[in-house]
């Protein structure tokens, strides 16, 4: 029967990657089934292949045999792209965790898609270079995952997101073929730029097993501030303001709604605040570049500058690396969010910067009005790239509350043109609404290239469509 087939096949699967390669049982339940549930994982298994080799040919196994495989890499995802069911396989990259190589003189690192991404920066530091992608789930967060999902973070305004920073990549299709196509040149338009298939497609079309990654030379410089905002008409022009006056050194572009603040600095006092409450808006900007002494005073005078035009109302410079981790931890205290908004709904979307105030405030009214007393949220994100973050709560985990919560989310999306996922992709949890964001025409011609690469949908099934 499809049990016996199941274990006969698992059995099989250890046979490729050994005992320590498979984990089953109470193994598998201590595991969580993603960052936002914590209850155990229900996998029937989770594979740990230790190489490409190995990958490929456990999908070759699991093809021929007709069983769902579901690719997993750090698992801090937040739209269900990894989460399994009772009768799926979970295939791990974590023993994939080396950096092969690095090329001081190329700016290049060859990675397996197991290594974290603090591993990743760390190791470039080393070299005197730099690997920009950042967020806040670096040290759990791995580089295949992050490639799969096509991850931005806090310097996208500078660097782009993660397929910015890839030059070449080697990835398992649902049969065990492996394509490798480990470039390592800036400038190469020979045909088909292959990686492509496999980076933001959420593992569906192939299982990344191996990069090249892109470093930037380090930088010397690094200049931090908090400032306040009293209208919103002001933070994109704030914006555009510094990207000229700080001669494309501006890295961060952070906007916290006062919801925010007043949720981590004021109410719960988790952190020093760094300028008073009361503002509607506060933004941490960052800029990084080649000198310190000559960097500061140019970014001094351009917040001055702002100030003085009433750009921005108040403003704390960080006056060492302490000051500004301290001014960091305010943005990245998502895991305090999250307690305190507990049972939270997490969002990521992105629509224009002239836009986003209107349709924050119009999703805040609907929520309120729908749950008066308990609804409870906080609004922040990188909106110099146009992402916006909600972590909210409507007092419920229910099923059909949450997905009024979605709804009212992504219809008030539609009237600027805004995209359902910014940066973590569409997984379970967003599929239901990617034609706010695509049309028919870009979906048929996603569904062919699944289609083609796992005719018999395999591979991480169900996400996107």
């Amino acid at each position: 029967d499809g049990l016996t087939a199941l274990a006969d096949l698992i059995d099989d699967i250890i046979g490729i990657v050994g005992t320590t390669g498979v984990l089953t049982g109470t193994d598998v339940a201590a595991r969580p089934a993603s960052w936002l549930r914590p209850e155990p994982s229900r996998a029937k298994a989770i594979v740990r292949p230790a190489n490409t080799d190995e990958v490929a040919a456990v999908m070759k196994l699991c093809h021929a045999a007709g069983q769902v495989v579901i690719p997993v890499g750090g698992n801090t995802g937040l739209v269900e792209g990894a989460t399994a069911g009772e009768d799926d396989i979970l295939l791990s990259l974590e023993r994939m965790n080396a950096v092969e190589s690095l090329d001081e003189t190329g700016c290049t690192m060859t990675v397996q898609a197991g290594v974290p991404l603090h591993t990743v920066q760390e190791r470039a530091a080393d070299a005197d270079l730099m690997f920009p992608v950042d967020f806040g789930a670096r040290g759990s967060a791995q580089i295949g995952g992050a490639i799969s999902t096509n991850a931005g973070g806090n310097a996208v305004i500078r660097y782009g997101m993660m397929r910015e920073q890839v030059l070449g990549i080697e990835a398992v299709l649902a049969d065990g073929t492996v394509v490798s196509s480990m470039n390592r040149l800036l400038k190469n338009n020979a045909g088909y730029d292959l990686k492509q298939l496999f980076i933001g497609t959420e593992g569906t079309l192939g299982i990344i097993t191996r990069a090249v990654l892109r470093l930037r030379p380090a930088l010397r410089s690094r200049n931090t501030a908090f400032v306040a905002v009293d209208d919103y008409a002001n933070v994109p022009l704030l914006l555009n303001s510094l990207g000229s006056s700080l001669g494309g050194s501006l890295t961060a572009f952070e906007v916290l709604w006062e919801d925010f603040y007043n949720t981590v600095v004021v109410e719960r006092d988790r952190h020093a605040p760094p300028v008073e409450a009361g503002y509607p808006w506060y933004v941490l900007i960052e800029a990084r570049g080649g000198k310190q002494d000559d960097d500061a005073e140019r970014f001094q005078a351009a917040l001055e500058d702002a100030l003085e035009a009433g750009l921005i109302v108040d403003a704390a410079f960080a006056s060492g690396a302490k000051q500004r981790e301290a001014m960091w931890a305010i943005r990245d205290d998502i895991d305090g969010l999250a307690e305190i908004l507990d049972p939270v709904m997490a969002f990521d979307v992105s629509l224009p910067i002239a836009h986003t105030a209107e349709y924050v405030t119009a999703v805040k009214r609907r929520l309120n009005e729908r749950w008066p007393g308990d609804f409870r949220g906080v609004s922040f994100g990188h909106l110099g790239d146009n992402n916006l973050h909600f972590l909210l709560t409507v007092g419920s985990s229910d099923h059909d509350e949450q997905r009024e919560v979605m709804d009212i989310i992504y219809e008030e999306l539609k009237p600027h043109r805004g995209s359902i996922s910014a940066e973590h992709g569409v997984g379970l949890e967003k599929r239901a609404y990617l034609g706010v964001t695509r049309n028919d025409t870009e979906v048929a011609l996603m569904r062919s290239l699944k289609q083609a690469l796992d005719p018999k949908g395999l591979l991480n099934p169900g996400r996107i469509f």
